[in-house]
């Protein structure tokens, strides 16, 4: 590291003799390699564009010209050159450095990145916000993906800034991958562009932008005489380069898609550590992902949809072996809820499979195309809850309150991988007549013994777990994990009733007269925000129904979690099994 350890900060870099760049990327690399392989986090993005970063920080002068990462998973070379070198190793752990460019983190850090498709929309506002301060000099730099840029949010930026004269760069980073594979027709013409067989017109320059490339991204030499060039053209500008994720670790090239963010591996051999322990429960992902093959393949009807996460959600496996009828869109979730919505007039039954993080940005969809009319589309929404080291952009802690208060809408949440089986299987039976959003976690479930008959669920039902005689305990989900294990330290085990409610809409109020006029403490349990979430649902109907119980609510405040393990950030919270515990003995 002879010359990466004499750099602390761009304006160093800009220091350097040119012929020393190359060997500043080469160590650069070596460096993410090292730290990633033991402490974990996104590998592959920042890889592929180390010539790029570097050279983006040679030619401008950041922080006063502005860089937005589109999405952050780019962005690890970018925090090691601006001062995050030596604490780097903290990447994604709770109260280190975050694993996405964050505004309050560096002041190079122009815009926080966590979902795809803002860069564009971010650095014309920030563009247009120079010119009317009369800053015509100030530079702003929105680096894309390939499969980023084929986004909505993105068209309607780079349709705005065509008829601008603003001072933006766009640059294209283009590796044909996103987590998975880029799909669509958007691909295909950037395919077409490399292989030199485009022979329509370009489509930037058709949208009024200044088109060069493309060229080779790896080539440090080529991208800083472009971006020098560049700086001197007026208006928008739209470069073209063309790397390789994963680049400088062999494995990580070969295998994109595993070592976007691969875990622990070796970093001199590149080989994954093999996780520990056989016979494990399996991901809820994978469970979602076997059941929905093992119902499509009864029912003809079932027709599954992601929004370009076909491995993380596990509809790969259905991908694999029925092709016709399971479908990646890309990085456009509004397009997912719709297509699914128009699917579901025609007597299909569309299982939208969405992160809980990533719905929210179909939120108008949701109402106005699926809920208003009542359209029996199936929400999977994985990785509910906090969601561990990728932090506040990614947790799904909203979902149950911008849900609920949508009319028409069932919302469940499986308390392991049996009941999330067979909820799918209700689903698809025929007889739903409005939307429902199955919520659940990310990570492994309860046990290995999931694999069981179907059984129908009655919608709006919740379970007695554990009868007691003093005190009720209501939980939501997969947290009801946690709230056997608190009961299990209790030494008044007996004192405590433990109920999944399963629903939270409609919300089970027979069971809930019942629960009411039973104990004087009720205390309600969730893995979502607080305010307007499930115990705010009972509040509500206890309200309703003019109750005066004791009433404890416990779940995520708020506020915006940050990264840490899941564990770690459920202790902050205060639903881990220990916490919870010590609310229950405080009303025994």
């Amino acid at each position: 590291m002879e010359i990466l350890n004499t750099v602390n900060s761009p304006e160093e870099l800009r220091k350097l003799q040119i012929n020393k760049l190359p060997i500043l990327a080469k160590e650069l690399r070596q460096f993410i390699i090292q730290v990633i392989a033991t402490k974990e986090g996104h590998l592959g993005a920042s890889l592929g564009v180390i010539e790029l970063t570097i050279a983006l920080h040679y030619v401008f002068n950041t922080p006063e010209d502005l860089l937005i990462w589109d999405v952050g998973h780019q962005a690890y070379g970018h925090k090691i050159l601006t001062g995050r070198k030596d604490c780097f190793h903290t990447n994604r752990q709770l109260h280190g450095i975050s694993g996405f460019p964050k505004r309050d983190e560096s002041e190079f850090d122009s815009f926080g990145v966590g979902h795809s498709s803002t860069s564009i929309s971010a650095a014309l506002g920030m563009a247009i916000a120079s010119q009317l301060k009369g800053d015509l000099k100030k530079q702003h730099i929105a680096i894309i993906g390939d499969a980023s840029i084929a986004s909505g949010m993105a068209f309607e930026g780079l349709n705005h800034a065509g008829v601008t004269d603003a001072n933006l760069l766009v640059i294209l980073n283009d590796n044909a991958i996103g987590i998975d594979p880029s799909v669509g027709a958007l691909k295909q013409y950037l395919t077409n562009v490399k292989k030199g067989t485009q022979k329509q017109d370009n489509i930037f320059e058709a949208l009024n932008f200044d088109y060069s490339g493309p060229i080779d991204g790896h080539n440090i030499f080529k991208i800083i005489s472009e971006l020098e060039r560049l700086k001197t053209v007026k208006g928008p500008k739209f470069l073209h380069i063309i790397t390789t994720k994963g680049k400088g670790l062999k494995q990580a090239e070969d295998n994109q898609v595993t070592y976007h963010a691969p875990g622990k591996f070796d970093a001199d051999t590149g080989e994954l550590v093999p996780k520990t322990g056989l016979n494990e429960p399996p991901k809820y992902q994978d469970v979602f992902g076997f059941t929905l093959v093992e119902l499509a393949k009864k029912n003809k009807q079932i027709i599954g949809i992601t929004p370009a996460m076909p491995t993380g959600s596990s509809l790969k496996f259905m991908m694999e072996e029925i092709p016709e009828r399971a479908f990646d869109v890309g990085i456009a979730e509004q397009h997912a809820v719709t297509l699914a919505a128009g699917m579901a007039t025609q007597g299909l039954i569309p299982f939208c499979n969405i992160y809980s993080t990533f719905l929210q940005r179909a939120y108008d969809q949701v109402i106005h195309d699926v809920a208003l009319q009542s359209l029996p589309v199936i929400f999977c929404l994985d990785r509910a809850g906090l969601v561990g080291q990728d932090g506040a952009t990614h947790h799904g802690v909203f979902d149950l309150a911008y849900l609920r208060c949508i009319p028409n809408l069932i919302i469940f949440s499986p308390r392991n991988e049996i009941e999330l089986r067979n909820m799918m299987f209700t689903a698809q039976l025929g007889k739903l007549s409005q939307p429902i959003a199955i919520r659940y976690p990310r990570g492994k479930g309860t046990t290995t013994n999931w694999q069981k008959d179907f059984s129908e669920i009655e919608i709006g039902t919740g379970i007695q777990l554990k009868k007691g005689d003093k005190v009720a305990i209501l939980s939501i989900g997969a947290i009801s994990k946690n709230c056997t294990e608190a009961l299990d330290l209790l030494n008044e085990y007996h004192l405590v009733s433990h109920y999944d409610m399963r629903f939270v809409k409609p919300l089970d109020e027979k069971l809930l007269h019942d629960i009411c006029n039973t104990y004087h403490t009720i205390i309600t349990v969730e893995d979502g925000c607080l305010t307007g979430g499930f115990g705010s649902a009972i509040l509500e109907f206890a309200s309703k129904y003019n109750y005066k119980n004791t009433f404890k609510l416990l779940g995520v405040p708020d506020q915006f979690i940050e990264h840490g393990t899941t564990e770690e950030l459920q202790k902050i919270c205060g639903i881990d099994s220990l916490t919870i515990s010590k609310n229950i003995s405080k009303y025994l």
